[in-house]
């Protein structure tokens, strides 16, 4: 097993504890929305922003128990935002990570309040930790809301859907895109700093410039492999965003000026590191796996 899959799993088994022990049903009247909460958390996934959350803390002094809440929360927010993004009246996908979409194993009503209980959690979760300073608190909240709301994630995905069927410029896919997919990247790695409490100023803004990169790296993939994949590796519909005539990178660029796009990215996000002692490797390792991975 290489350096950086050990981070992976050892990131992965520990956020993964804390979810299945945090979504456990208070009382039998909310078994059925904890269970699709429960379900949509803990289905899979690579953890891709929780792991992100622990390696900038680490880059930043800190220990994974700082970070555990903040990488918890990131990763209620992205499943919040799936869960919402396969219901009918947004893609109305079946399936995500190989499994049923919430709605089908559920119900849209249930996915639509499990979606809403997520998000909510994820801020009572950041802003009710005792062992971070208020100030610390507050920025994270700050943090996390700014990208799941309009100006991120939310303003994201409406850009997206209105431009269904658009020819859309090289810039106007990167604006979406560090909306739709870069802010909670960028929050990942955000929070994990603010979580250490050892981050200096000049230390965020190097790790901003870093996630901008890897976030839009991570998209410029997610293109690549909707065309490369398949839906048994992908976990869901190979070929969805071209059959719905979704701009994409290669769709603008070609696959490989897309795969020269997402190696340009990368190295960026290395350059941004060079102030980091090897205590930011897994950070520098995740930038390349981003733009490795298949699936």
């Amino acid at each position: 097993m290489t350096e950086l899959a050990r981070y992976l799993s050892d990131c992965q088994a520990r956020i993964n504890q804390l979810l299945d022990q945090q979504l456990q049903s208070p009382e039998p009247r909310l078994d059925r929305l904890y269970a699709a909460m429960h379900y949509s958390v803990t289905m899979g996934g690579k953890r891709i922003r929780p792991v992100l959350a622990y390696a900038s803390c680490q880059a930043c002094g800190g220990e994974p128990a700082q970070a555990d809440f903040a990488a918890a929360a990131v990763e209620l927010i992205h499943a919040y935002s799936l869960i919402h993004d396969d219901l009918p009246a947004m893609d109305n996908d079946d399936l995500r990570r190989g499994q049923p979409t919430c709605h089908r194993a559920f119900d849209e009503a249930t996915a639509i309040l499990a979606g809403d209980a997520l998000q909510a959690l994820a801020f009572d979760w950041l802003s009710s930790q005792g062992d971070w300073q208020p100030t610390t608190r507050l920025q994270m909240t700050q943090s996390l809301a700014r990208a799941a709301g309009p100006r991120g994630m939310a303003g994201g995905q409406a850009i997206d859907l209105a431009s269904v069927g658009n020819q859309l410029d090289l810039a106007s896919l990167e604006h979406m895109h560090r909306h739709k997919t870069g802010a909670l990247i960028r929050a990942s790695v955000q929070l994990g700093a603010l979580a250490s409490e050892q981050a200096s100023t000049s230390d965020l803004a190097a790790l901003n410039t870093y996630a901008d990169c890897i976030g839009l790296a991570f998209q410029v993939q997610d293109d690549i492999l909707d065309i490369e994949s398949d839906t048994s590796v992908l976990g869901k519909q190979q070929g969805a965003d071209m059959a719905r005539n979704k701009p994409t990178y290669p769709a603008l660029l070609g696959l490989d000026g897309a795969r020269a796009k997402a190696n340009a990215l990368c190295d960026q996000a290395l350059d941004s590191l060079s102030g980091f002692a090897a205590q930011a490797d897994p950070l520098r390792q995740l930038a390349h796996y981003i733009v490795q991975r298949r699936f």
